[in-house]
């Protein structure tokens, strides 16, 4: 776990690996209760008799649900405890590569991209590659875009 307690230290971390996540489960609980929370009963993430006979054989993750786990995956891995607010601003250049399948653990590369100084602190680019254990593509790439204030 790196820490970082000044804007000046973050700013020395642009275009640095800054380390990787653990292994996370998403199993179908996790996918239904992600379907409740977002009204998105897709059959090919809640109904696994039809997902069965469909494109992937299974069920799979919502590409949101991947994508919503950007901030567990970032907390494994660092903590900003620079002075001021942290405000996360939003995200840049997500896509979703490959579909996961119900059971798989993923896992996030994080990197520090880009560092904007702005009139009130600076806007640093986490950028996120999930992982799926065993498969060639990742399941999201992602920039998230997060202001730390002075």
């Amino acid at each position: 776990m790196r820490i970082f307690t000044t804007l000046d230290d973050v700013a020395a971390a642009a275009a640095t690996d800054i380390g990787t996540s653990e292994w996370f489960v998403v199993d179908q609980a996790r996918i239904d209760a992600f379907a409740d929370a977002t009204l998105d009963y897709q059959w090919i993430h809640v109904d696994a008799d039809a997902a069965a006979a469909g494109p992937f054989g299974k069920t799979i993750a919502h590409g949101f649900l991947t994508l919503s786990l950007l901030s567990h995956f970032a907390s494994q891995v660092f903590a900003l405890e620079t002075p001021g607010a942290r405000l996360n601003y939003g995200l840049e250049r997500v896509r979703f590569p490959a579909p996961v399948p119900v059971d798989s653990r993923l896992r996030s590369h994080v990197r520090f991209g880009e560092i904007r100084d702005l009139p009130t602190g600076k806007q640093l680019v986490v950028e996120h590659t999930v992982e799926i254990e065993g498969h060639g593509k990742p399941a999201c790439v992602a920039g998230h875009l997060v202001l730390l204030f002075a």
